[in-house]
């Protein structure tokens, strides 16, 4: 037993050191797709490549923000090519991949990493709302991954980085169209990852735990909409449980140069994750018992949903404190687009 415990000691120790002292991929010269790469965890993860001497293209919905993105990654040396697109159209990936391909050349790496977030009770959530979150989730990254493709395959180089999240394994209640696309894009991912090896084509799946990027103000809120926001900005303000948008952009980027099959950043993220492999009836339970006897029930604004900017309410500002400084740094602070109307009433 004592040779064994210290067989997988040095085992343990030898994979440690290989993880520290691998070289890894090189992003210098790089070219960089990023989608949702003007504000957040992809605004992050565009800076830390901008040092690393990387070109960069970056899209987004709103122009203002993408302007703003552009100005700064410009201004700290990168290369950047910066286009409204929206990533549930096919046809503007299409041209927005062949944008970026004509100013910085053939994409090196790609990291889907555009996102929604909505949260509200089952009861008012509709049908369009399932079906934008996996046009978003799952089908943008599958599409701008097939634009990628035959360049990466005929160079037999590249790497894919696809974000999903906690939430692609973990179920989280009052959140089931973000779930739903997440899963999706994990299965999606580790599933290119098998194939696309004997290309020489790297897939990595990126599953971030609650993380200050100060989202909260983008994310949209229903029936409750002001307790619906409250749970949702306190776990991603509190220390200890949300780690910094730095912090989780430096494990992914590491992933990806090291050519992990998966990374999941954030320790309750990591041990939520560990559990549901282990014992799924109890993640179960105390989602179930969550959802019951903490998480508000529907009423109030019903299906109409609501930044979360407009849905502090009384959340005392102290408590948000350090995921709205994230929304200071990471170009969360603009009203964006409009507060959507409210979705048909029909299920």
């Amino acid at each position: 037993m004592n040779r064994l415990a210290t067989l997988a000691a040095a085992g343990g120790a030898a994979y440690l050191a290989y993880r520290w002292l691998a070289p890894g991929y090189n992003f210098r010269g790089k070219h960089v797709l990023i989608t949702g790469g003007s504000r957040g965890l992809g605004l992050v993860m565009a800076r830390q490549l901008a040092a690393q001497g990387a070109r960069l293209s970056i899209c987004a919905r709103d122009g203002d923000e993408l302007a703003a993105a552009a100005d700064e990654l410009t201004r700290a040396g990168a290369q950047v090519c910066a286009a409204e697109c929206d990533v549930t159209m096919r046809e503007r990936v299409q041209e927005f991949v062949a944008v970026a391909k004509r100013r910085l050349g053939p994409v090196d790496v790609l990291i889907n990493n555009a996102g929604i977030i909505g949260v509200g009770p089952l009861e008012e959530t509709r049908l369009e709302e399932f079906e934008l979150s996996l046009k978003t989730h799952l089908w943008a990254p599958l599409w701008f991954t097939l634009e990628v493709l035959p360049e990466m395959k005929a160079r037999r180089a590249g790497r894919i980085a696809n974000i999903s999240s906690f939430g692609g394994k973990v179920a989280v209640p009052h959140m089931l169209p973000y779930v739903a696309g997440k899963f999706a894009l994990v299965g999606l991912s580790h599933g290119l990852r098998a194939e696309l090896a004997k290309d020489g084509i790297v897939v990595t799946t990126v599953c971030p735990g609650m993380v200050r990027t100060g989202s909260h103000r983008h994310a949209e809120f229903k029936s409750d909409h002001e307790a619906e926001y409250r749970w949702f900005a306190l776990g991603a303000a509190t220390p200890g449980f949300a780690q910094s948008a730095e912090s989780a952009a430096r494990q992914i980027l590491r992933a990806v140069a090291l050519g992990d099959a998966e990374v999941i950043t954030g320790w309750p993220a990591k041990l939520a994750a560990f559990t549901q492999a282990v014992a799924p009836g109890l993640i179960g339970t105390v989602s179930a018992l969550t959802n019951r006897y903490v998480l508000p029930g529907p009423g109030g604004v019903g299906p109409q949903r609501v930044k979360g900017s407009d849905s502090r309410g009384k959340t005392p500002d102290a408590l948000t404190v350090l995921a709205d400084r994230a929304s200071a740094r990471n170009n969360e602070l603009s009203a964006g687009a409009p507060t959507p109307p409210p979705l048909p009433t029909t299920a």
